[in-house]
This record gives C-alpha cells, structure tokens and sequence, in this order.
C-alpha cells in the first residue's frame, strides 16, 4: 500500500496562515468572526489564539466570494450563508473553478501572443 503524501494533515491553522490563503488582512478574519455566528475558530482559554479548521477555512472561502468577488454586503452574505449553505458552497466552488480557468486561458494566450 502506497502512502498518499499529497494530503495535508493539518488540523489547525493559525490566524496569520488563513488570512494568506484567502488573500485577506488579519483584522478581515476577526471582523468576519464577529459578524457572522457560523465562524468561530477554536480559541484555547488562556492564550486566546485562533485556530482555524479546514471547515473554518472553507467558510472564510464562501464569505470571501461573496463579499469580495460578488460583492455583496456582509449581512446579505451573512443571509445568505445562513439560508442556503449548501448552495452557497456550490456556488463558490464554481465561481473559483471559472476564475482559474479564466487565468489559465489569459496565460495561453499570453503565450501564443508571444510566439507570433
């Protein structure tokens, strides 16, 4: 048996981690944490540092996509996360795949610019 080494099994993930892998400040994440009731990272009693799971993390994705992408206000996707939660995952699943394709495509054609 073949031990996959492309899993990350990382469990928890620090403020400063998270808010580069969204492209976020810090301060972003904890705005967000106090707006929107389905965020709340694991904090330890006595240090109270964030520890963010992949769920956390998949959820910051969802609210990016909302407010920063689609433009939406902080309630609405506040709403919106809230009502449909399912849909929007989905939702943010095909938005970010399109947005890659996109880059892909500009690059392409960056390079077949360059060859002519």
């Amino acid at each position: 048996m073949v031990l996959k080494t492309d899993r990350n099994f990382k469990l928890y993930y620090s403020i400063k981690e998270v808010a580069e892998m969204i492209g976020v400040n810090e301060s972003t994440l904890r705005y967000w944490e106090t707006e929107l009731p389905q965020l709340k990272p694991k904090t330890t009693a006595t240090s109270k540092i964030r520890q963010y799971t992949e769920r956390d993390i998949e959820l910051l994705r969802n609210i990016y996509t909302l407010v920063k992408i689609r433009g939406f206000k902080i309630a609405a996707a506040r709403k919106m996360i809230h009502e449909n939660r399912e849909g929007t995952d989905r939702s943010s699943e095909v938005l970010n795949t399109l947005v890659t394709v996109r880059e892909d495509l500009q690059a392409l054609k960056r390079e077949l610019e360059g060859l002519v």
